[in-house]
């Protein structure tokens, strides 16, 4: 764990079992960005103003190890607006035509921050993540699931230890914004680490519930819907205690697939973009409880579709099953 700069936990950041933060939530050696050297851009994006790095430390013994790095421009803060025309900088002209004018800024640090997020070590599956890849749209049955999805999932060695650390307040302890601690329907509402909490327009938090043998989408029923009705009453109520934005103007979903298997809710800023909120892999959280007080197995019965990178290990598994 590093998502999302301040290291960012994406929380839908999967660690290698023995790759990435220790479990206790700490880096596994100082350094800083300085000792980091870029190796190649692995992605960039000029309308979400980010670029993923592949980078390395030089140790003592002159070996790199690899690390990620993510770059992004920080949304504007309202009230700092008005310093971008007041203050001295260096304002160019580039075009003049009739009442449309561009000018290129170079503003003061304090007015052009970059949010860094760095993943490090960083493992090759770390890498191939952020790396530019063609995306393909499964459509996976609940045979599928049984037979392709769920072995896959079984025999990986993915560590969620920073999940737990949340859960059992050994790391991140104070930025817990709402807890219900009962171990069957409770859960931990904290911000992800993509959000600096500078502005509501990127709003971005997560619910971990407590429960630790639900992984997915998949594993829902009726027996689950007090703590998904506590999840999401709860965490609205916490949203406008906290931050005054009202549950008409959050996006509450769950991923399918997740980006790791400990069942959890993204809360995000209606008017905000979020990475993974698209129709191909956001469910909203009221559909899921509405479809799961309908049908108990809803979640067993139907077909899932979700998108898979071409080199990611179980887009190949879904090749070799030829439903691809």
């Amino acid at each position: 764990m590093a998502e999302g700069p301040q290291p960012k936990r994406k929380r839908e950041e999967e660690e290698e079992k023995n790759g990435g933060a220790d479990t206790q939530g700490g880096a596994t050696a100082a350094f800083t960005l300085s000792d980091l050297r870029v190796r190649r851009v692995l992605r960039e994006s000029a309308r979400d103003k980010i670029v993923f790095l592949h980078a390395e430390r030089i140790g003592l013994s002159g070996e790199g190890t690899d690390a990620v790095v993510i770059l992004e421009k920080t949304p504007f803060q309202e009230e700092k607006i008005p310093d971008l025309l007041k203050k001295p900088m260096n304002a160019e002209l580039q075009m003049h035509n009739d009442i449309y004018c561009t000018f290129y800024l170079s503003p003061p640090p304090e007015l052009s921050e970059i949010k860094a997020t760095v993943v490090y070590p960083a493992t090759e599956k770390h890498i191939q993540k952020y790396l530019r890849q063609e995306v393909h749209l499964i459509r996976e049955t609940w045979e599928d699931y049984k037979n392709i999805t769920l072995p896959f999932i079984q025999s990986q060695s993915f560590s969620i230890q920073w999940v737990y650390n949340i859960l059992e307040k050994k790391a991140e302890a104070d930025r817990i914004v709402h807890e219900n601690p009962d171990p069957s329907n409770g859960f931990v509402l904290v911000p992800d680490l993509k959000w600096n909490q500078n502005q509501l327009d990127d709003l971005y938090l997560i619910a971990l519930v407590h429960r630790r043998e639900i992984k997915s989408l998949r594993d829902l029923t009726a027996e689950h819907l007090p703590l998904l009705r506590n999840v999401l009453q709860e965490g609205k109520e916490a949203i406008v205690k906290r931050f005054g934005v009202s549950g008409s103007q959050l996006r509450i979903y769950l991923h399918y697939q997740p980006s790791y298997q400990h069942l959890h809710v993204h809360f995000t800023a209606l008017g905000y973009d979020a990475p993974g909120s698209s129709v191909e892999r956001a469910h909203l959280l009221a559909d899921v409880i509405d479809n799961l007080a309908m049908d108990s197995m809803y979640y067993q019965k139907r077909a899932l579709t979700f998108p898979l990178r071409a080199d990611e290990p179980l887009f190949k598994k879904f090749q070799e099953a030829g439903k691809v």
